[in-house]
């Protein structure tokens, strides 16, 4: 969508609070809206798209979010290294995707511009602070000419905005010093953007009164740009009308916006909770994965206890102690950090634990790409060990189904007495969705049994429907028994360097993996579910711009439907019978075709791979177009 060019009006300039228009403007509906928010890392434009997307879930929308972080951590002002951006999808219809292209694009200096301006489409919205367009800052950016007089901009709808000027008049009376004035530009273009398309800034001003409430100079700054902006739009002759994207029809109950990160926290504090245990987070920070170690820093008032280790190492190991002394044990990392915990991990397969490994996954290899997603770690998920040692792997599929996804992560690392994979990646930790807060009384139960009775107490005797080993937390009288990385015999757990008994041991444990396929839920078909020409197979983050490609086929009336997995290890037992219905499966992934991999040498199914490993998610038209050319043959 882009907006109507009738509705603008003297797009060239502006200079002052007052424009002279009138207050009493038109307001054009539309079904859905894509805003991209882009500037200097401290330019604050995370913060506008975050506090933007309240707003639009306080009105009702549906929303989806893709905030785009720089990989440098000091990257140089004006710089294209240093860009920051936010988008945000918000629509009065079903929302799964961040949306592939924006209709407004907002640039608070060049290389902002730059960065950005190839996603906006002929005749999208862009908006730009002008006075960012100095000589300094375009050469900074790579610009031999002024693109905001060189015509090189008239296909778009260009709003010149003097954005730092108009902040500075804004808060002159404030007695703030240039830097301080200079960061709240954000809240100006907040508070513009939000009379544009008609959103309820009340949030905005509550979050600021909560964050900035022991420092009142500030708060009366920040709500001084606010309102500024806000009263711009609404008087310049600039903006002829504004927008209006009505709510959205949901399921009726309690919300929050949620991040894919903060729904991972929160799903391990609600399983240790319903289990009982205490919950013991042990982690190195890394890129994208530290959000979790923050969010469940948080929680002191449930039993979380959390350690920041010296390195992924400690990390993983302290969970594991953890582990062995009875709670809920969990360790965060993205894919450097998984490299490093093979030998504990393994470790863990070997002593048969309950510990759950989060991989919140990132463009690689090495340090890559680290503020960018990919879902390259599939395979180091399933096989990154030496030694035979199956792990369960899960992955989530939304930030909202991150929280679904921990707790049952949960669930069967203490059921199985295994450790649990689970996998993420940086564009569900990041991103955001409206999430429906479960009732903690449906949750599925998480029965913890701690052995006991010494009566017949051996540490390697199996459940025999699970073929779980006993937890027996040291300390318990008459349970002491011994654990290690060296081969041990079965039933007793002493020290066996017998063949048969490792072979047994081994099979043992991989037939205690395999056996929670029993607990999977049957294979759930999103289109035709007798079969038909094409069926879309993915995993992971990928959910949405599937889910999204594959309607926009069916209402084209192709025979396309759309199957995604959480299960990845052991797969769900009916998945190959269910492929097989299809005449051609595609399997679209961010790697170079990982889980086609595993299809082809389970199932033998010849599926064809739609990969991606540009550091970004899928555009629902790329989908589109591959599924067309699979159908056409």
């Amino acid at each position: 969508m882009a907006l109507p060019p009738e509705a603008a009006g003297h797009a060239a300039e502006s200079s002052g609070l007052g424009g002279g228009g009138s207050a009493a403007k038109p307001g054009l509906r539309r079904d859905s809206v894509v805003i991209r928010f882009a500037g200097d890392s401290g330019d604050g434009m995370q913060l506008a798209g975050m506090q933007f997307t309240a707003e639009s879930a306080m009105a009702g929308n549906d929303i989806a979010t893709l905030p785009d972080f720089p990989a440098e951590i000091r990257a140089p002002a004006g710089t294209l290294a240093g860009v920051s951006g936010f988008q945000l999808n918000f629509s009065s219809r079903e929302v799964f995707t961040a949306g592939d292209e924006p209709n407004v694009l907002v640039a608070m200096n060049p290389a902002a511009l730059k960065a950005n301006l190839d996603d906006l489409p002929p005749n999208g919205v862009l908006i730009v602070d002008r006075e960012a367009f100095s000589e300094a800052n375009l050469k900074r950016a790579g610009y031999a000419k002024n693109p905001l007089t060189d015509h090189s901009l008239d296909k778009y709808q260009l709003f010149q905005v003097d954005v730092s000027k108009l902040t500075n008049n804004a808060l002159h009376s404030t007695g703030l010093n240039n830097r301080a004035v200079f960061r709240c530009r954000n809240l100006f273009v907040l508070g513009m953007l939000s009379w544009l398309f008609q959103r309820p800034v009340a949030s905005t001003e509550r979050w600021l009164e909560g964050r900035f409430k022991k420092t009142p100079e500030l708060l009366n700054a920040n709500l001084l740009a606010l309102k500024a902006g806000y009263n711009y739009g609404e008087t310049t002759e600039m903006f002829a009308s504004s927008y209006e994207v009505g709510p959205a029809r949901i399921v009726p109950g309690l919300y929050r916006n949620i991040t894919g990160n903060s729904a991972t926290a929160l799903g391990f504090v609600a399983a240790a909770v319903k289990s009982g245990r205490p919950l013991f987070l042990g982690s190195y920070p890394i890129t994208p994965a530290s959000d979790v170690l923050h969010d469940l820093a948080g929680f002191k008032n449930f039993p979380v206890y959390t350690f920041q280790a010296e390195d992924e190492i400690a990390g993983v190991t302290s969970a594991i102690g953890a582990a062995f002394g009875g709670a809920i044990a969990i360790t965060t990392t993205s894919g450097p950090g998984m490299n490093l915990k093979a030998e504990a991990v393994g470790l863990a397969v070997k002593t048969e634990l309950p510990l759950v490994i989060t991989d919140i996954q990132r463009a690689g290899p090495s340090t890559g790409m680290p503020t960018k997603p990919e879902q390259a770690d599939l395979l180091t998920a399933m096989y990154g060990r030496h030694g035979e040692s199956p792990i369960p792997v899960i992955a989530a599929s939304t930030p909202a189904d991150c929280f679904d996804c921990a707790y049952e992560a949960v669930r069967i690392a203490v059921t199985y007495m295994t450790p649990v994979i689970l996998l993420t990646d940086g564009q569900l930790a990041n991103g955001s969705e409206p999430w429906l807060l479960p009732d903690p009384d449906k949750l599925a139960p998480i029965k913890v049994e701690l052995a006991t009775d010494p009566n017949g107490f051996m540490p390697y005797t199996r459940d025999s429907e699970t073929l779980a080993r006993p937890w027996a937390v040291p300390g318990t009288p008459g349970l002491e028994h011994r654990i290690g990385g060296l081969s041990t015999e079965d039933v007793t757990g002493n020290i066996s360097y017998s063949p048969a008994n490792n072979e047994l041991m081994v099979r043992t444990r991989a037939r205690k993996v395999a056996g929670i396929a029993r607990d999977i839920p049957p294979t759930s078909i999103y289109g035709d579910a007798n079969g038909g020409d094409l069926v879309v197979l993915g995993w992971g983050s990928t959910y949405g711009s599937l889910r999204e490609a594959v309607t926009q086929m069916r209402d084209k009336g192709k025979s396309v439907s759309h199957i995604h997995l959480r299960y990845l290890n052991p797969l769900p037992s009916d998945l190959g019978a269910q492929l097989r219905k299809f005449k051609k499966v595609m399997i679209a992934e961010m790697n170079m075709g990982q889980l086609l991999k595993l299809v082809r040498a389970d199932y033998l199914i010849d599926a064809i791979g739609c990969n991606k490993i540009q550091g970004r998610p899928f555009k629902v038209s790329e989908l589109t177009n591959r599924i067309t050319r699979a159908l056409e043959g």
